[in-house]
């Protein structure tokens, strides 16, 4: 076999999801750095130049991952119902895919430019969620950046966040950020020595806490603004505001 034949029969048997099924679990174990062409090659088996069928370069397969990424996010929220809840589910599921892909934080804010379709089909969801609740367009527009940002800034202000680092490197550091917060002059800082355990938290339940509450924090921001909103609304069309939560 020559080198074109073997170069087709590595195109032919590598799809574009394999990449980037592989490129997302070296991501996600080492971090986005450890993502390279010649990397995900080799731990496919192929050559580096079989990769350039699908991604000429390290910054198109990144684009790929955070496609991915975007993918698994659940827009089935309907068309009906509850817009506060409907955006809630969006948020939570947000987090959840962010929490279960270490690099996907990193990865969505550095490329967070709406390209692919899934970004794209996420985005129309939220906007249309907002614009339901009875936000105008430069409204919705701002609260769906902010919950993109919420969800990345919950994930990446999590104690211990760091996708290089494994189970015990990750617990050994917020155990030692713990004692050093404990141990400071209590005189001095009262209560970054009382709240040493929440602030530096590595139980399951506590980290479950930290995500819950800033999921419950962020909406009821938005539906306080929506309030304000439907009262000026009101103000200006001379009619009575609608009941929150309506």
């Amino acid at each position: 076999m020559t080198s074109t034949e073997a170069s087709e029969a590595e195109r032919t048997r590598l799809s574009k999801a394999a990449v980037i099924d592989r490129a997302l679990a070296i991501g996600d174990a080492e971090g986005l750095d450890a993502v390279t062409i010649r990397r995900v090659a080799n731990e496919l088996g192929v050559t580096p130049m079989a990769l350039y069928w699908h991604f000429r370069a390290k910054d198109q397969l990144l684009a790929g991952l955070a496609e991915r990424v975007w993918g698994e996010i659940d827009t089935d929220v309907g068309s009906a119902g509850d817009w506060a809840q409907q955006l809630r589910c969006m948020l939570e599921s947000l987090v959840r895919v962010l929490r279960a892909h270490p690099c996907a934080s990193q990865l969505l804010a550095s490329t967070e430019k709406l390209h692919g379709d899934a970004a794209l089909r996420v985005t129309e969801t939220a906007l249309e969620v907002l614009r339901r609740g009875g936000f105008d367009t430069a409204q919705a527009s701002e609260i769906a950046r902010s919950a993109l940002w919420t969800g990345l800034m919950l994930v990446m202000s999590a104690p211990g966040f760091d996708p290089a680092l494994d189970d015990a490197d990750r617990t050994e550091l917020m155990r030692r950020n713990q004692v050093r917060l404990a141990l400071l002059p209590p005189d001095r800082y009262p209560r970054l020595v009382e709240a040493a355990a929440p602030m530096t938290a590595c139980a399951a339940e506590d980290q479950d806490f930290h995500y819950a509450f800033g999921i419950d924090l962020f909406i009821a921001g938005v539906q306080e603004m929506a309030v304000r909103a439907a009262a000026e609304r009101a103000t200006t069309e001379g009619a009575s505001p609608p009941v929150p939560g309506g």
